[in-house]
């Protein structure tokens, strides 16, 4: 009993952070059908930026968490002005834009290594003290991640659901034309999604880099994890990515325990591989009729 609840805590932990990462990778993809390349470095970014709040600024730890999250909100929407929207006027749109944020992500690195240097660094928000469950003494920092993911994924869903900004995004994820027709500002949608993506993978960032430390690469391997649970859960699933994200932590946490650290990654690699084989859309996406 206590190596099980020792597993489920750490899984929630990586399920928690992994789904908050990969909610503003689906809904960008969803929505422009965009892969974002820079999301892993604005992910580090708002670790950085949550750390020079508390250390050099003196920031309350909440409100330097909510002025990360502000400002790579800002960081997304000039990706769109900067880069998406001009390129959205071209052909090939998909690969273009691949290639564009693969540079600005290389760019956000560079500054990050030039402003706070190589060096690993650890982030000051942290939750001291833990709880007890049988005899497995489980951090309050875990609970604090999961509590707060489990808050972001709820006022996502009810934006989404209950909101008409949620309803112009659902409508130009399932058909961009049509919504235009309803009288939809695609333009707005996109600029609003890719900030809400800045925004939450800030928060995945400083999540991340609080139960680990922060270096100006730290954004590759998570970011490489979202893109694991947007293809299994089916791209642009945003619902779907959730639950991927959650069954994929508690699987990494039990691989780990199991088999070792080593295995967890070539764990999650298999299972892309089997469900590309069996559903190339994803567990929870659907089959799309390409007209020839």
């Amino acid at each position: 009993m206590d190596v099980f609840i020792q597993i489920v805590a750490s899984g929630l932990t990586l399920g928690a952070m992994y789904a908050v990462a990969t909610v503003g990778l689906s809904l960008v993809y969803g929505s422009l059908n965009m892969l974002n390349m820079a999301h892993g470095a604005i992910l580090t970014l708002g670790g950085y930026l949550c750390y020079a709040g508390i250390q050099h600024l003196g920031l309350h730890p909440a409100l330097a968490l909510a002025g990360a999250a502000a400002l790579c909100a800002v960081v997304g929407l000039l990706i769109y002005l900067g880069a998406a929207l001009p390129l959205l006027r071209a052909e090939g749109f998909e690969t273009n834009i691949f290639i564009a944020t693969i540079g600005i992500g290389s760019i956000l690195e560079n500054l990050m290594l030039k402003g706070f240097g190589p060096y690993p660094i650890p982030q000051p928000l942290a939750v001291p003290g833990h709880v007890v469950l049988g005899n497995v003494h489980v951090p309050l920092q875990n609970l604090f991640i999961l509590g707060v993911a489990v808050v972001l994924m709820a006022a996502v869903a009810f934006v989404l659901e209950r909101t008409r900004t949620g309803r112009a995004i659902r409508a130009t994820s399932m058909n961009r034309e049509a919504a235009q027709l309803m009288g939809v500002r695609v333009g707005r949608v996109y600029a609003q999604v890719l900030a809400v993506s800045g925004a939450l993978a800030a928060v995945s960032g400083v999540m991340i880099s609080s139960i680990a430390t922060l270096s100006p690469v730290m954004g590759g391997d998570p970011m490489l994890k979202a893109f694991i649970v947007c293809v299994v859960a089916g791209l642009g699933n945003v619902y779907g990515a959730v639950v991927a994200a959650i069954v994929l932590g508690l699987l990494e946490a039990a691989t780990q325990y199991i088999l070792g650290v080593r295995w967890s990654f070539a764990t999650l690699l298999l299972i892309v591989i089997l469900v590309l084989i069996w559903r190339p859309y994803g567990l929870f996406g659907r089959t799309q009729v390409v007209r020839l």
